[in-house]
């Protein structure tokens, strides 16, 4: 069988299922990680949203495949790393928003979980790093 579940270290599938619902939504509504392009990329903002879709589709379905896992588990750890710079965007957008808006438990609450996103990768880049080491 060419895909492989069983052999996939937990952490890794969950990196999987995330990084293939992401990518389609990028494919699907782009709009909705425009706001999240950090100022110095927006001229090209919509390509990179298909790009990353597309790189996070094909990270996530190379996990499930053994025969190129470890390079996907790799390019998975990289993409991971080059997305860093849009949560922190999203961070600061959410604080900032507070700060001209004010405050409300909707506001704080994203605010948490976008700031939440920042530390979070850690795990993340680890458990795909996990599943590069051969089974």
């Amino acid at each position: 069988m060419i895909f492989s579940l069983s052999t996939l270290p937990r952490g890794a599938r969950g990196v999987a299922a995330a990084l293939l619902g992401s990518g389609t939504v990028h494919l699907t509504r782009p709009q909705v990680f425009e706001p999240f392009i950090p100022p110095a990329l927006r001229s090209h903002q919509r390509e990179l949203i298909y790009v990353s879709g597309v790189a996070e589709i094909a990270c996530a379905t190379g996990l499930l495949i053994p025969a190129v896992r470890r390079p996907a588990a790799l390019a998975s750890a990289a993409l991971l790393v080059a997305v860093l710079p849009g949560n922190v965007q999203m961070a600061v957008d959410a604080h900032q928003r507070i700060q001209q808006k004010g405050s409300t438990p909707k506001r704080e609450a994203i605010r948490a979980a976008m700031i939440a996103r920042v530390p979070l990768q850690i795990p993340l880049i680890k458990a795909v790093l996990r599943a590069a080491k051969p089974s």
